[in-house]
């Protein structure tokens, strides 16, 4: 395999350097307020990093807080239970951010002394920790002179020199991060990093940027080729597959039967209503009593559709279709869940659920005491 040249930054060092120096001033007067904005704890860094990967900072600002103020302290959030830190994240998306958080704080207090550790390889040997959250780190909570190259960041590199390959191929990544260290004002890393991240959320947008505001205008090649949206180039989008899942309320004793999700699953940790995605050619109520009799060793009658829920997953997406059952044999064991329990609908409260589970327990609450199966839906203590 023939290897790769020497990483080199995509423009003159010169050029670099200026636009470093612009970027500087530039943010000293409209970096927008952020609750994490000149923050210097790197616990809090770290959690608003992991957050605001793939979520927009809008969406990312109430979870912060509300996180903060549950683990306030790395060594709290060591300590917390996953259904904790599950609970915590609920409706934030992408699970396996929390997940890894709270393996990687546990693993700093067993091997860092509860302290973050401010050296790039140890950062690195931490779950959920990539090249552009430990740069983000050693840069605004450290001081080092240390790159980050994100989505945006990326996208403002590869207009400034007019890389017109795909960001994504090695070689092409190679010299966006040598090119996002060349950038860099030394002593103030972290503050050229923000701007540069700064610049891609507000100007340097992937539709419509904002060139005349952008600092960089004049230095930009893509912008002086008149032609910014073409830069950088994106792959067509594919088709999202489509899954029909199903979902089974299973009432007893005022309570309903619900599963929890293996850790390493999509939505892992999380409880649900059971259920599964049907086969091909397969009716929505066989699909449902086949997976109730697989997960659960139950079988069900299959009563009413209350309601059909559409949602959408990065990679795909899926109808839920969700049914009131009833237990007619067996008792509930956990063959293919990491566990199971009744909960009444305060209970179900408490417990990390995904969106689209969420959305179900409040309509029961909606139709509590309605006559279903010739008698009241009675979910309460």
């Amino acid at each position: 395999m023939t290897s790769l040249p020497p990483a080199q930054p995509l423009l003159p060092l010169p050029v670099l350097q200026e636009a470093g120096r612009r970027l500087v001033a530039w943010a000293e007067e409209k970096l927008s307020p952020l609750p994490w904005r000149g923050e210097k704890d790197p616990y809090r860094i770290w959690v608003s990093e992991i957050m605001l990967q793939q979520t927009r900072r809008e969406t990312v600002i109430p979870y912060y807080r509300r996180f903060l103020e549950r683990f306030p302290t790395l060594q709290a959030l060591a300590a917390a239970s996953q259904e904790e830190v599950l609970k915590a994240w609920e409706g934030l998306g992408y699970y396996a951010r929390a997940r890894s958080l709270h393996a990687a704080a546990r693993q700093v207090v067993e091997r860092f002394g509860g302290q973050l550790p401010a050296e790039q390889r140890a950062l690195l040997s931490l779950p959920g920790i990539g090249a552009y959250t430990a740069g983000a780190i050693l840069s605004l909570a450290f001081g080092q002179d240390a790159p980050v190259l994100d989505g945006n960041v990326r996208r403002v590199l590869c207009r400034l020199a007019l890389v017109r390959k795909d960001p994504r191929r090695p070689g092409v990544l190679r010299d966006l991060w040598a090119t996002a260290r060349a950038v860099l004002v030394p002593g103030q890393a972290g503050r050229t990093n923000e701007a540069l991240m700064e610049l891609g959320a507000t100007i340097c947008l992937p539709r419509a940027p904002r060139c005349p505001a952008c600092p960089l205008a004049d230095l930009c090649r893509a912008y002086g080729e008149g032609a910014p949206e073409s830069v950088p180039l994106s792959a067509p989008r594919r088709a999202l597959p489509h899954r029909q899942v199903t979902a089974a309320v299973i009432v007893q004793a005022g309570r309903v039967l619900l599963t929890r999700r293996y850790a390493d699953d999509l939505l892992g940790g999380l409880w649900e209503f059971p259920g599964g995605t049907c086969e091909d050619g397969e009716s929505l109520p066989s699909c449902l009593q086949r997976e109730i009799a697989e997960e659960l060793g139950i079988e069900i009658s299959v009563g009413p559709l209350l309601v059909s829920l559409p949602h959408a997953f990065t990679h795909f997406r899926l109808t839920l279709h969700v049914f009131l059952c009833r237990l007619e044999r067996g008792e509930p064991q956990a063959l293919d869940c990491a566990a199971w329990r009744w909960a009444t609908l305060d209970e179900a409260e408490a417990l990390p659920m995904s969106v689209l589970d969420r959305r179900i327990t409040t309509m029961l609450r909606q139709q509590a005491g309605a006559e279903l199966f010739g008698g009241p839906l009675r979910l309460y203590k």
